[in-house]
C-alpha cells in the first residue's frame, strides 16, 4: 500500500513551475556528498543577506523506489523562502538499494550538510531533519539509532529538531515482494522505535486522519514511545487530509490561514531552529 501511494509527480511539475522563477533564490546543483550514482544534493538560500539561517535536511518519499530531488525543487524553494537553507539529497532506491544503504547515504548527506552549511548562509548548530512519507522514515531512523550518523562522524545529539510528515515510522509486518526485498530479514532490518532508549531530538509528527499509507496511529505510538523515554514529541492530526497533502502544504504562499507550515514554523522557533526575521 505504501509503494502506490507516495508518488505524486504530476503535481510535483506542478509545484515545481509555480515556484519559478526562482530569481529570489541562491540555487546549487548536483553537489556531490559522496561518489557514485545518485549521490548528490541541491541548496536552495534566499538571496537576500540575513543573520546565519538554520538548514533543514529534506528527505523525499517515494517508498524507498522512486522520486528525486529535481521532483521536489518547489519543497527546496518553499523552505528558503521561509527563511531557511534548504538542503535535497539524492539517495539509492530499490532495485539499486536495500536497507539500510538508503540511511547510509542519507547521514553522509547530513554531515556534508553540517561540514558546509556556513559556505550558504547556514547554522550548522541548528541542523534540522525533515521527510514526506518514506523520507519521514529516514529523518526518524537517523535520529534514534546512533549507528548511521556515527558512521559519518557524528550523533543525533547534534540534530536540532526533526519533523515527520505522514511519516512510516514502523514497517513490520512487510506487505508485498517489493518491501520484503527492501526490508526483509536478509537485510538485517530492525524497527527504529525499537532502538529509542533514551531522549531523542524534538519532534514534530504530521498526519492527516485519510491517509492510507501511513497509518495516523503510528504517529501517536512513536510519540507514546519517544516521550516515555524523556524525549520531545508532539503529534498533529489534520482530519480532512489524506497522505500527499501534508507535503503539499508547503507549497502554501506566505500569509495562508494558519495551518501546516505555520505549526512547522511554531515548533521549530520553541526548539532553537526558528528562521531569522525577513
Amino acid at each position: 500500500m505504501l509503494f502506490m501511494a507516495c508518488s505524486h509527480v504530476e503535481s510535483d511539475a506542478d509545484r515545481n513551475k509555480a515556484a519559478e522563477p526562482m530569481t529570489d533564490l541562491l540555487v546549487t546543483r548536483n553537489l556531490p556528498y559522496e561518489t557514485g550514482d545518485r549521490h548528490s544534493l541541491d541548496v536552495y538560500v534566499l538571496r537576500a543577506p540575513s543573520k546565519p539561517r538554520p538548514v533543514i535536511v529534506y528527505f523525499y518519499g517515494g517508498g524507498w523506489a522512486a522520486g528525486s530531488k529535481a521532483e521536489f525543487a518547489w519543497v527546496g524553494a518553499a523552505l528558503a523562502r521561509r527563511g531557511f537553507v534548504a538542503v535535497l539529497p539524492d539517495y539509492r532506491i530499490y532495485p539499486q538499494a536495500h536497507w539500510p544503504m538508503f540511511l547510509q547515504d542519507n547521514a553522509a548527506a547530513v554531515r556534508w550538510t553540517r561540514d558546509h552549511a556556513a559556505s550558504f548562509g547556514g547554522d550548522q548548530s541548528k541542523l534540522v531533519l525533515m521527510g514526506h512519507s518514506s523520507g519521514a522514515h529516514n529523518a526518524f531512523s537517523l535520529a534514534v539509532e546512533p549507528q548511521w550518523l556515527g558512521a559519518v562522524g557524528m550523533t543525533p545529539h547534534e540534530i536540532t529538531a526533526v519533523v515527520g510528515l505522514s511519516g512510516v515510522y514502523s514497517m513490520l509486518p512487510l506487505d508485498g515482494p517489493r518491501e520484503h526485498a527492501i526490508f526483509g530479514s536478509q537485510t538485517g532490518y530492525t524497527e527504529p522505535i525499537d532502538h529509542v532508549d533514551g531522549p531523542s531530538p524534538p519532534m514534530l509528527l504530521i498526519i492527516g486522519d485519510r491517509d492510507r499509507a501511513a497509518e495516523p496511529s503510528n504517529s501517536d505510538d512513536v510519540a507514546a514511545k519517544l516521550r516515555k523515554e524523556g524525549g520531545v514529541a508532539e503529534v498533529i492530526h489534520y482530519p480532512s487530509l489524506g497522505h500527499p497533502d501534508t507535503q503539499d502544504a508547503l507549497a502554501l504562499p506566505p500569509g495562508h490561514p494558519p495551518g501546516i507550515i505555520d505549526a512547522i514554523l511554531r515548533f521549530l522557533a520553541a526548539h532553537g531552529a526558528g528562521a531569522p526575521q525577513a
